[in-house]
């Protein structure tokens, strides 16, 4: 991409980056400034130094991002960019850190886990006016990675890269992402911890968001007693991210419980809007421990994540949780609530009366429970939902279960289904949509090897008589908006990340592109919106990935 445009002069990507960097002025900072492997205390950072890269190089970039923070196309395609973004030179007024954080993973209390391969470079001030942090993920070791190398390798880059745009014009909250560049240099990954490492190209993704704070800061300091520090980290976090909490006095004055309270239940909110938009779409983000639970509602940290294509509740794209399926899709929502419950037992102290955090939590599920019904209903285009049109979504989430129908797909079908249609016709739209029997390879367990013909008719006959009294034309709105067209499917990155692997990139640039108007039927492109190939049944980074990088 570097040679696509007259290179700027050198000091231009500088000049156009207004850091502004509140919060590392605000927090404090681990007085020891090397960057070996520590217990951090009394401190939310430490500071840290990217890695250099043999040879940067950008393999692509979100245009639309960059001019949100005052890119030209030409910075944007220029070596400084390149070298910026994966971390071979720092810009004036960047301050590099890793943070402190701990959490629970599969449900067990892990201790201190920290940015061990995130490196924030600093805040810069947007178009917008609002503070956005750049954060590099693979760019080198922090006192927070343990036994590994704070890199990252162009597999795992891609997915990340792809699937923070994605999910951000879907539609989902989410962290951004700027840039994916090329490192230059070979890392070593046992991609399945089965004793087979292998090198691969290294890779940095630029990732942007207004704040990269999670459950597991707060979860940090209240596990050691820190209450100071615990209080600053909150009260930093509600003045920054949650202003609109306070009224003028309290700006200025020092918080009160009932401010933590209300901070805590706008988090449950942020959080809840969050899961179902990951449920309207399909999507399974597969490691939902409390550190990579975004504390402004932003879907964070893209691992092992999935998109169902056969509709399945229990399926799990990460292969450490196959046997537990914590994370599955079906539990998505039981698994938010219990964070919100392990962060609400970390910020007990700033409140001493667990009551609004319980009151929060059953308000959680109530919310969920209601508003999930409207999502689905949505879905098909109702505009209210009914004891009577629930339990025909139950029956249609049954169908699909046992059928082995593509989600994405059927919803799309179900929007050409029409009142007075015939029960053929009626079939007819949706028949795309379900999964032939595989060759050589045993079907979901439970699911039937054909769609089950009578049940399918005598579910759309119900579906033909309830949207003969909605609105046509506002029922196919409601639908369009509802339902994608196109999404990440894991076996479309797996095959931009195989010509990626080969040098050639145009994979990953075409699929970013499809994926910027996910509701829009484009011309030419029926390709990316179809079955799941029988070949990705089971290939590995097309059903199930690990959560190596």
């Amino acid at each position: 991409m570097s040679e696509t445009l007259e290179q700027p002069p050198e000091d231009a990507l500088a000049e156009a980056l207004n850091f502004d960097n509140a919060f590392t002025r605000a927090l404090p900072a681990d007085p020891d400034t090397n960057h070996g492997r520590r217990e951090v205390t009394g401190a939310v950072y430490a500071r840290v130094r990217p890695v250099a890269g043999a040879a940067p190089q950008t393999v692509a970039v979100s245009a639309a991002l960059g001019e949100s923070l005052g890119l030209t196309p030409a910075l944007l395609a220029s070596r400084a960019f390149a070298e910026t973004f994966t971390g071979n030179r720092l810009l004036p007024g960047m301050d590099p850190h890793a943070t402190a954080y701990a959490g629970h993973q599969f449900g067990n209390w892990a201790g201190q886990l920290g940015d061990g391969r995130a490196i924030n470079l600093g805040e810069v001030r947007a178009q917008d006016g609002s503070l956005q942090m750049l954060q590099l993920k693979g760019a080198g070791p922090t006192p927070f990675s343990r036994t590994a190398d704070g890199l990252a390798v162009l597999r795992s880059s891609v997915r990340e890269f792809l699937c923070s745009e994605a999910m951000f014009h879907l539609g989902i909250p989410t962290t951004r992402a700027l840039s994916l560049t090329l490192s230059g240099d070979q890392v070593l990954r046992d991609m399945l911890y089965d004793g087979n490492a292998a090198y691969e190209p290294g890779a940095v993704v630029c990732r942007v968001a207004p704040t990269f704070l999670r459950f597991g800061h707060y979860q940090l300091p209240a596990s050691r007693g820190d209450l100071p520090l615990l209080r600053t980290l909150a009260d930093f976090t509600i003045r920054t991210q949650f202003a609109n909490l306070l009224d003028g006095d309290a700006q200025r004055a020092t918080l009160a419980p009932e401010h933590y309270a209300a901070w805590f239940a706008a988090v449950a909110r942020l959080t809840l809007d969050m899961v179902l938009g990951w449920e309207r779409v399909g999507f399974v983000h597969g490691v939902m421990n409390t550190d990579n639970m975004s504390i402004t509602g932003l879907t964070i940290d893209y691992g092992p994540y999935g998109w169902l294509d056969d509709f399945d509740p229990d399926w799990t794209p990460n292969t450490t949780d196959a046997g537990q399926r914590r994370y599955r899709f079906g539990q998505q929502a039981a698994i938010a609530q219990w964070n919100l419950l392990q962060l609400g037992n970390a910020v007990l102290p700033l409140i001493d009366d667990p009551t609004p955090l319980q009151d929060t939590l059953s308000d959680f599920a109530e919310r969920y429970h209601a508003e999930r019904w409207h999502m689905l209903g949505a879905k098909l285009g109702l505009d209210v939902v009914g004891p009577d049109d629930e339990q025909l979504i139950t029956d249609l989430h049954e169908l699909m279960t046992a059928s082995e129908v593509d989600m994405t797909l059927l919803y799309q079908g179900l929007a050409d289904v029409m009142p007075g249609q015939s029960a053929d016709q009626a079939l007819q739209a949706i028949a795309g949509a379900h999964y032939p029997a595989p060759v050589g390879a045993d079907r979901r367990p439970g699911a039937t090897a054909a769609p089950d013909t009578a049940a399918w008719s005598e579910w759309l006959t119900r579906y033909q008589l309830r949207i003969g009294a909605v609105d046509a034309g506002e029922r196919a709105a409601r639908m369009a908006r509802s339902n994608p067209c196109y999404v990440l499917r894991n076996y479309l990155a797996q095959q931009a990340i195989d010509r990626a692997e080969q040098g050639d990139f145009d994979g990953v640039r075409e699929l970013q592109t499809l994926l910027e108007r996910p509701y829009e039927v484009q011309p030419d492109q029926a390709p990316w919106a179809a079955l799941r190939p029988d070949w990705a049944r089971t290939r590995v980074g097309c059903s199930q990935l690990s959560c190596s990088s």
